[in-house]
């Protein structure tokens, strides 16, 4: 097998193993786990990101039907007093339904079970979920495409840099490309169907998602003149690749868009004062 491949597919197996740290460690992703009530393993998927503006299914599957349950839920960071839904049955499962929230709007909410005199919530705290508008597939799948891209070009490029110089010179270019692409062109656009917004990052904003990808193309521009002006290029074109890899291990939609509540509390107050 050429040289070639096998940094091909060393910086492959970087790139995946990176994607996949950032989506599952990200505090959207579910929270799965089991839990133990009556004697009975019962296993759960708790969803912490709901796409559309529907109201959003936590559903259990519980065989034995004297165990019931139900729904504690309040919004995020406001001291709303909690709301308890009690959970229907469909055959083997329990279920109910949080409220539809406007995009970036958080809820926290928790799943108890009952058995007579017996109760238990089944997560140690309540569980965060985020909504947001659905985005197109024909926006995200490019979107991801060419982010991933990107990482995948970064990485072949901080190796290259070591092998031929020339070489990593065009890979650079590449990755510059698709992180425009993906970060500046699609992303915002994304962004814009999943939170109301084009951009929350600097300087609107401390959206983590959004600065991270600046970050990451102020050190490919960075390298960029530094290869152009020929000045330390291993460690330049190192130095942007592993600054890329550092930013996009950050799990994904950490300190994401995020509806302030108590201020859109104030606001409908205010307006419905004026009228």
């Amino acid at each position: 097998m050429k040289k070639s491949t096998l940094l091909w597919i060393l910086a492959f197996v970087v790139t995946i193993a990176s994607a996949y740290y950032q989506r599952v460690t990200g505090p959207t992703y579910p929270q799965n786990g089991t839990v133990t009530f009556e004697n009975q393993l019962i296993k759960y998927k708790l969803d912490r990101s709901h796409s559309g503006y529907t109201d959003q299914e936590v559903k259990l599957a519980v065989a034995d039907k004297a165990i019931n349950g139900f729904v504690l839920w309040k919004r995020f960071k406001t001291d709303d007093a909690w709301t308890r839904l009690a959970m229907a049955r469909r055959n083997d499962s329990l279920f109910a339904f949080l409220p539809a929230q406007p995009s970036a709007g958080k809820l926290m909410y928790s799943v108890n079970l009952q058995k007579g005199d017996k109760e238990k919530s089944i997560t140690a705290a309540p569980v965060v979920i985020r909504f947001k508008g659905d985005v197109p597939l024909w926006i995200l799948i490019p979107h991801v495409l060419f982010m991933f891209s990107a990482m995948l070009f970064s990485t072949r490029t901080g190796i290259e840099v070591f092998v031929d110089k020339v070489k990593a010179k065009k890979y650079m270019l590449f990755t510059f490309l698709f992180l425009l692409a993906g970060g500046f062109v699609c992303g915002p656009i994304v962004q814009k169907f999943a939170f109301g917004e084009y951009w929350t990052g600097v300087p609107f904003g401390f959206d983590l998602t959004d600065n991270k990808t600046l970050i990451a193309l102020i050190g490919w521009i960075i390298a960029a003149v530094m290869v152009f002006r020929q000045k330390r290029e291993k460690f330049w074109i190192s130095f942007a690749a592993l600054l890329m890899l550092v930013v996009f291990l950050i799990p994904h939609s950490v300190l994401g868009s995020e509806l302030d509540y108590n201020k859109m509390d104030k606001e409908k107050a205010l307006h419905q004062n004026i009228e």
